[in-house]
């Protein structure tokens, strides 16, 4: 069933231009060491339909699954029971302009561990300005 769209939250969509070339940001964001260095620890592998796990500290151990690659241009995999997470990467000769899209938002809906999704997304927002400085800081250096 379809939800209803008055329930639907706002996908959290945040864009940068980075001062790296796109090969760098693909390995940043689609390999499990670019991964552990600006986000979180994990058993990432660019592999379709591949099932890996995000140290979500806390919150325990995030199970996730690949389910678009299209290196190095977008990478997008389902993170625990609710959410998506998309990286768009389009090359601006030498640099690299990212997207993320933080997609799975349900106003009626309660996390895994318990909290509603409203104020979940909110702090999420937030947080991924700091984990976009983070690979800034990361593909840069």
């Amino acid at each position: 069933m379809e939800n209803n769209t008055q329930d639907t939250l706002p996908d959290i969509r945040q864009t940068c231009v980075l001062n790296a070339p796109i090969r760098k940001v693909w390995d940043a964001v689609a390999t499990s060491e670019g991964l552990t260095a600006w986000f979180m620890p994990n058993d990432f592998q660019p592999v379709l339909d591949y099932e890996f796990h995000l140290d979500a500290g806390p919150y325990g151990m995030s199970p996730c699954k690949v389910i678009e690659l299209d290196p190095p241009s977008r990478l997008a995999f389902h993170w625990g029971k609710d959410w998506t997470l998309t990286f768009e990467l389009i090359d601006l000769d030498g640099k690299t302009e990212f997207t993320l899209i933080h997609s799975g938002w349900t106003a009626e809906q309660v996390t895994e561990f318990g909290e509603a999704h409203s104020p979940v997304r909110d702090r999420m927002e937030q947080g991924w300005v700091g984990l976009q400085k983070a690979l800034v800081k990361y593909v840069e250096a």
